[in-house]
């Protein structure tokens, strides 16, 4: 698969356009400043993609300032720049004849953090990108949520009924009051001599009141409309971006949320200005990948090495369901009476069968997380499954338990095995089998030590990064 490709982020100001690699790294960077007339828009957008282009690239990513239909890929409303109703993917695929990916600017700055940033390694994301106005953007399972069409408008939550006329047409947005316009706005009306929030910052600590009143009211209403974010979407954490992006999160440590209930992890973005194209050059590896890729993760280990839990926690961050061995032989061991050990056996290979049969039929695009302990059956016939199964890409997760260990939870947990399953005869035998198993290595592996609690961050993005790589 292309392994680079062009990322552009139109804002109201500049026009950035990179060359980014799968990795998320930048191989060439152009910045142009953004004309006002939609048109020429378009052309200087051409003119930059021109300079980048090379042999090969996966596609042209396109942030744009604005409301975003992406099954239609139509601009259906702007700010200060306005790109609606000009077939702007149309005619820049028509003009570059490259296919193009459309979404939101804030939305591409969020695929970026998630990728190599701030929310690397989260799967259910909000963020606010602060500046002129307030962005947001939502991922959910780690992938962009859209809703019907425009989901993610977080600079429209209202806190105030009776608030300041939105440019949305709605009053009391929090953009109208914690965006850089509306701190302007607050340093103005309490005459700080400041020329900006650096300034207040350095007043602030020095006790001037007025300049705490001012970090107050440009904080305290994004403080809420946080509070509702964690309420309606229960995001793992929330990034804020933008010009502003730090300087806000430095202004919510005196603000603590206002109820035990809502107190999501709030962290500023670390890419900066990059985040855009970065963001943008990815979406298209991305929206590749949605398209043909079949995945799994090999969840895997010996018996009582811990791989149910941590297929399960990953399930619970991923939204990528869990088949496994047990899930579909215990229920016949319910049902049957009188199974020994050999029984078990060949009803865990026919359980085996049907895990890659469910899928080989799931469509393109599928992630499947297998709990097994693989070593059971040959290397061969699981490479045969893969094959057949029409997988495309397979992380493993090695659960690693000292012999002793692995013996010891199975003995405890005898009293609650289905007949079938070995007994305490079984103990000894596995106590030396955890010892000298090693992993299937069908594709990368990554080890996990099940002696203690499994870091799901970085669990989480080292498989992100195995499924993102080209």
């Amino acid at each position: 698969m292309p392994e680079i490709a062009i990322g552009v982020d139109i804002g109201g100001t500049n026009i950035r356009a990179a060359l980014v690699s799968s990795g998320g790294e930048i191989l060439k960077k152009l910045s142009e400043q953004t004309p006002t007339d939609p048109l020429q828009v378009v052309e200087q957008v051409k003119a930059m993609v021109t300079q980048l282009d090379v042999a090969g690239i996966a596609g042209i990513g396109i942030g744009i300032p604005g409301r975003v239909d992406i099954a239609n890929r139509t601009v259906l409303s702007g700010g200060i720049l306005n790109l609606a109703g000009i077939d702007f993917a149309d005619r820049l695929e028509a003009g570059l004849g490259k296919r193009i990916v459309l979404e939101n600017d804030c939305s591409m700055a969020l695929i970026a953090e998630m990728s190599i940033g701030a929310a690397r390694g989260f799967q259910n994301v909000a963020m606010l990108t602060i500046g002129t106005g307030i962005g947001g953007a939502v991922a959910n399972n780690g992938r962009i949520y859209h809703g019907h069409r425009t989901a993610g408008q977080l600079g429209h939550i209202s806190i105030l009924q009776d608030g300041p006329l939105c440019a949305c047409g709605r009053r009391g947005c929090v953009e109208t009051f914690s965006s850089g316009t509306a701190l302007r706005r607050h340093m103005k009306a309490a005459g700080l001599p400041a020329s900006s929030v650096s300034d207040v910052f350095e007043m602030a600590s020095r006790g001037d009141a007025a300049a705490r009143a001012v970090l107050h009211a440009w904080a305290s209403p994004l403080r809420i409309a946080l509070d509702n974010i964690a309420a309606t979407m229960d995001p793992e954490i929330i990034v804020l971006g933008g010009g502003l992006g730090s300087d806000a999160a430095r202004a919510l440590a005196d603000l603590p949320a206002m109820a035990p209930w809502f107190r999501p992890t709030i962290v500023p973005a670390k890419l900066g200005d990059d985040a855009g194209v970065i963001g943008a050059g990815l979406s298209t590896f991305a929206d590749a990948d949605r398209s043909v890729e079949k995945r799994v993760v090999l969840v895997n280990g010996v018996p009582a090495s811990g791989k149910s839990h941590l297929a399960k926690l990953l399930s619970q961050r991923t939204g990528w369901p869990v088949l496994s061995l047990d899930g579909i032989k215990n229920p016949f061991l319910e049902h049957i009476g009188g199974v020994d050990r050999d029984f078990n056996r060949t009803l865990g290979k026919a359980s085996y069968q049907a895990i890659w049969m469910f899928i080989r039929e799931a469509p393109a695009g599928s992630t499947f997380i297998i709990d097994a302990w693989f070593g059971f059956q040959p290397k061969a016939v699981l490479e045969a499954y893969i094959q057949d199964a029409g997988v495309d890409r397979v992380a493993e997760l090695w659960c690693k338990v000292p012999g002793a260990i692995a013996g010891e939870r199975y003995a405890g947990r005898l009293k609650n095995r289905l007949p079938g399953h070995p007994g305490a005869e079984y103990v000894s035998e596995l106590v030396a089998l955890a010892d000298r198993a090693e992993p299937m290595t069908c594709g990368p592996v990554m080890a996990i030590d099940q002696t203690k609690e499994p870091d799901m961050d970085n669990i989480t993005a080292w498989v992100s990064k195995v499924f993102s790589q080209a």
